[in-house]
């Protein structure tokens, strides 16, 4: 047995093989080939194997995210047996002896500059498609050993790290738990297993021969135990039946109503990234959704999502809530959540640099887009709208001029929209100071306590070296939380919190104390805040 310590990012108990995430080499190397027809066969057993898959995903999004998000796998599967693409690869293996691998690479070079080049915006889109079948194909000629979710046993997932537009990427139903050499307590690693509701450890130095042996994750103390002894097998499967009973335990709150024993109302939503996340927002009886992040959106796609695109999946999380209020984020990169075909120039410090709300004003193409998909699918649910990275007045009038126009163009083209509240985050100390200000000009403020909470500090919350120095309770923090929730109900607007702090149980009669309105927290979350509200006088 190895027993290998970390650091707690989220509790529970896993147990089950370990699958190493490795960095995928993604260079393809030409070489010759002498038998020509063999390697065509080769390419053409890939084509049939990556149109299974393709299916096999229409199938799931089918069910997960409806018909309108699940038909980007069918045209994949027509653009896969187009016969101009067909050709071009086996013309190329015939005529110049090379791997398919080579051929499927500058085939897909070729025709996404064509369609790139085109006027028409459907066509250019059609980019995208081409590269990513081609990277299908390649990868299913390259092997796949070294994707562990491959397989059909959900393992526990092991990495050095976890960039967002990877976690996005991940099929979630095969991982059990995560463990990351580097990252930090407020990664997005750590956000998604708070999310996913499964333990999840960082700073764990795993060997890399450790890839497929049986472990224990113990989520609560932060080990990693390697092909564990029999006691501590034993030790860990009764811990895990224990956190299944509280798990049962908290089921029987489902259906009842976030009140403290004082009478106050707290209304309790989920953080959520994509569709997906809303039905595990649902299952765990969510009254609401207080932040979906849309930059997911933006970061398991390789161009800018395009307003039909962005309005189909706002329009499904409104119908799937029903009612229920919807509150998003507009799109929030920089800083750790980076997107190559934004062209971003490389920062020393990009957590105080061009992110955020600073983009979307700097880029208004991209946010008018964004915003009409916004409103049209308002009118198919209670959707309200929140910018984030405020640090002025003037920024928030901007915002509202932007807004406005988006709105008229919609009624001038005769475009229905519903109501849509619009709000901002407080995640700046300046923000927080000119509160009373900025509560003048919005319906709500969502405070975002992670970076607020970092920016407040001075520390920088993915520098792992500084984890025992980030204080969230700091007197400072909360002085500004409070002052936040007085200067709203001064102004007559609602308050929440939406940051991880939210979540924590030791603040939650604190928070009912200052006068938060809501707090968003992760899924997983949702009923232990519920008893903990239901069991707070205020």
């Amino acid at each position: 047995m190895v027993k290998i310590e970390g650091k707690s990012v989220f509790g529970g108990v896993a147990i089950g093989p370990i699958g190493i995430l490795k960095k995928k080499e993604k260079k393809v190397v030409r070489s010759h080939v002498d038998q020509t027809e063999e390697e065509i066969k080769r390419y053409e057993k890939a084509s049939k194997e990556a149109e299974d898959q393709l299916q096999a995903l229409y199938e799931k999004a089918l069910e997960e995210v409806g018909e309108a998000n699940a038909d980007i796998f069918h045209v994949h599967q027509l653009m896969l047996s187009d016969m101009d693409y067909v050709e071009s690869i086996t013309n190329m293996i015939r005529m110049q002896n090379v791997n398919a691998e080579y051929a499927i690479a500058m085939t897909s070079d070729n025709f996404s500059t064509l369609f790139e080049m085109m006027d028409d915006d459907y066509m250019r889109a059609r980019a995208a498609d081409v590269k990513d079948v081609s990277n299908r194909l390649i990868h299913i000629l390259s092997g796949r050993e070294d994707d562990p979710l491959q397989g059909d046993v959900p393992v526990i997932l092991a990495a050095d790290d976890l960039a967002p537009s990877e976690t996005v990427q991940l099929d979630k139903s095969k991982i059990l738990a995560f463990v990351t050499r580097y990252g930090s307590a407020n990664s997005h690693t750590a956000i998604l297993a708070r999310t996913m509701n499964i333990p999840a450890i960082i700073g764990a130095d795993f060997p890399e021969d450790c890839d497929g042996k049986t472990a224990v994750v113990d989520g609560e103390t932060g080990c990693l135990y390697i092909e564990p002894a029999p006691e501590i097998l034993h030790q860990m499967e009764e811990k895990q039946q224990e956190e299944q009973k509280k798990q049962e335990m908290l089921q029987t709150l489902k259906g009842k109503e976030d009140v403290t024993l004082g009478g106050k109302k707290i209304n309790l939503y989920a953080n959520v990234g994509n569709v997906s996340d809303v039905m595990i927002a649902l299952k765990n009886d969510a009254s609401g959704i207080g932040l979906f992040r849309s930059e997911f959106l933006y970061l398991e796609k390789d161009h800018y999502p395009t307003e039909e695109e962005q309005f189909q999946v706002y329009k499904t999380v409104a119908e799937t809530m029903a009612g229920k209020k919807v509150i998003i984020r507009t799109l929030d990169i920089g800083a750790d959540k980076q997107i190559g075909y934004f062209d971003m120039e490389p920062e020393e410090n990009p957590a105080m640099g061009y992110r955020a709300i600073r983009i979307c004003l700097d880029r208004e193409d991209i946010f008018k887009t964004q915003l009409r998909a916004l409103y049209r699918a308002s009118a198919y649910g209670n959707i309200a709208i929140m910018y984030p990275m405020i640090i002025s007045v003037e920024e928030v009038r901007k915002i509202k001029k932007i807004s406005a126009q988006v709105r008229q163009q919609l009624s001038d083209a005769g475009i229905s929209f519903g109501e849509v509240e619009e709000g901002i985050m407080i995640e700046t100390p300046a923000a927080a100071i000119i509160s009373d200000l900025l509560a003048e000009e919005v319906d709500f403020f969502s405070i975002g306590t992670n970076d607020l909470s970092q920016y407040t500090l001075a520390i920088d919350r993915q520098n792992p070296k500084l984890d025992t120095f980030f204080d969230p309770h700091h007197p400072a923090v909360l002085r500004l939380l409070q002052m936040v929730a007085d200067n709203a109900h001064k102004a007559g607007i609602w308050v929440g919190i939406c940051g991880e702090l939210g979540a924590d149980l030791s603040l939650t009669e604190s928070f009912i104390r200052m006068g938060m309105d809501e707090l968003s927290v992760s899924p997983a979350m949702v009923l232990p805040v519920r008893q903990k509200i239901r069991e707070t006088n205020g």
